[in-house]
């Protein structure tokens, strides 16, 4: 048999295999996403650096530089006056703006000006961003402080970008074209900004992240429905072999049984007749000799196999008509009770009152109940109670038979239908085989199972109407 799964699995293996490359694909165009975004921010800080630069430029120029000089003729910081002058005007043009340093350096590399007082006279700070702004280049660079392992991840406990540009002379109409005068350090604190690169890095990492689950369980779904389809065809593909193979074996075993009962058949009754008659004569000769009796007896019980036998093997015709489901088990229950078939066992009814008919062979029926009912007093040496219980409903009429037995040994389970199986030192293994083949040509279903409570339990659906076949 060919295993239809294994193109399933690689199927399936595929497309896991395929969600996680595209959850791999997906996060690095994430990375680089945001790796786009902290570039972008940091063009825009250093644009913004600039502009800062100019604007700072022009306001040291004209209200500091010009005044100074017109009125001291030369800069001298030193001067305390001078310096908080120059404060005045670095303070009121940068306030608002998130600048935490600035440094203004003279041509000798020695900080003339600083937001904190302690640096100021210190020389040969700059290093080399101060010489490219001396040469009259503008440079930026960003630093950032925190844990090792935080800072690639783009989530550094502080961050600063320190921009070096030339202080120029302003000529009239434009600016900054001037000789060099100095050079300016600002230190931008950009912690928030690159907080928020951080805050979308992390959303579009878990939207990532979440949406790629949200695939993976609806995979999940997807695969676990396709693989019980697959076991459910499966295992419905097997019952139909084994059906079918039953089937097959069954008609072989059906055919044969046919003709050789019907060879056994004739002997046998030439038998019988010829023991009646011997009886006859021996009645005159010797009246008490049983064996005359005897091959009567037992010619028929032969003769009771065979119609087994035969019932098993070709079951008749249905003869449909209404047929009253109550008052076949109320003629089962008759039957029964004027035999004395099992003593001890007591059968109790639950018929629904309303009960409808239904389309069916009711001498069938009658001998299928009889059989189940036999078989459950039969499990039942020590006597017990049946309880037959009748319900209708819109899929047809539902008959349930129960015992107080020892129920189905769980090693003869699986073999309850196969013909010829029994327990019975004198049984043919046939009854339940017939009674199968009966409620199955009514179009009906019958399940045989262990109560929890103790005991066995037969169950009999019937349809309503039935579209019967021999």
């Amino acid at each position: 048999m060919i295993d239809k799964s294994k193109p399933f699995r690689l199927v399936k293996y595929f497309t896991f295999s395929s969600l996680i490359a595209v959850f791999i694909g997906t996060l690095a165009i994430s990375l680089l996403n945001i790796h786009w975004a902290r570039s972008m921010q940091l063009k825009k800080s250093e644009a913004y650096a600039l502009v800062l630069m100019e604007n700072l430029n022009h306001q040291v120029f004209l209200q500091f530089i010009v005044p100074i000089v017109l009125k001291y003729g030369k800069i001298e910081l030193r001067n305390p006056e001078q310096f908080q002058r120059m404060d005045d005007v670095v303070r009121s043009t940068l306030h608002s703006f998130k600048v935490a340093m600035v440094n203004i350096y003279d041509m000798q590399n020695t900080i003339s000006y600083s937001f904190d007082p302690k640096l100021v006279g210190k020389k040969n700070m700059g290093g080399a961003a101060y010489q490219k702004a001396v040469a009259g280049k503008t440079s930026y660079k960003l630093v950032q402080q925190g844990y090792l392992w935080k800072i690639p991840f783009g989530i550094p406990k502080k961050s600063e970008l320190i921009t070096f540009a030339p202080l120029r002379a302003e000529r009239e109409f434009l600016r900054i074209s001037g000789p060099v005068l100095g050079v300016v350090e600002i230190v931008q604190d950009v912690t928030q900004d690159y907080e928020t690169i951080f805050r979308y890095q992390v959303f579009v990492i878990l939207t990532s992240a979440l949406v790629m689950s949200v695939l993976l369980v609806v995979l999940i779904f997807v695969v676990k429905r396709g693989e019980g389809i697959i076991q459910k065809r499966t295992l419905e593909r097997q019952q139909l072999e084994q059906k079918l193979n039953r089937a097959r074996h069954l008609s072989a075993l059906g055919e044969m049984t046919a003709a050789i009962s019907h060879e056994i058949r004739n002997p046998l009754g030439i038998i019988k007749s010829s023991a009646e008659l011997l009886k006859k004569k021996m009645a005159a000769i010797e009246p008490g000799n049983p064996i005359p009796d005897v091959i009567v007896q037992e010619a028929t019980r032969l003769n009771d196999i065979i119609t087994d036998f035969l019932n098993f093997a070709r079951p008749r015709e249905l003869d449909l008509a209404d047929c009253e489901i109550g008052a076949i088990i109320d003629r089962n229950i008759n039957f029964l009770s004027s035999q004395d078939t099992q003593k001890g066992c007591a059968i109790q009814t639950d018929i629904q009152p309303d009960l409808p008919p239904i389309q069916a062979d009711t001498a069938m029926l009658y001998q299928a109940f009889l059989n189940i009912l036999l078989n459950a007093m039969q499990a039942m040496p020590a006597g017990g109670t049946i309880t037959v219980t009748a319900r209708a409903d819109a899929q047809g009429v539902h008959i349930s038979f129960e015992d107080t037995g020892q129920g189905i040994p769980a090693d003869i389970e699986e073999k309850i239908w196969d013909p010829f199986f029994t327990t019975k030192e004198k049984g043919t293994g046939l009854g339940l085989g017939i009674v199968k083949n009966i409620i199955d040509a009514h179009g009906g279903s019958i399940v045989i199972e262990n109560r929890a409570s103790g005991g066995a339990r037969v169950r009999v659906d019937l349809p309503l109407q039935t579209g019967g076949h021999g």
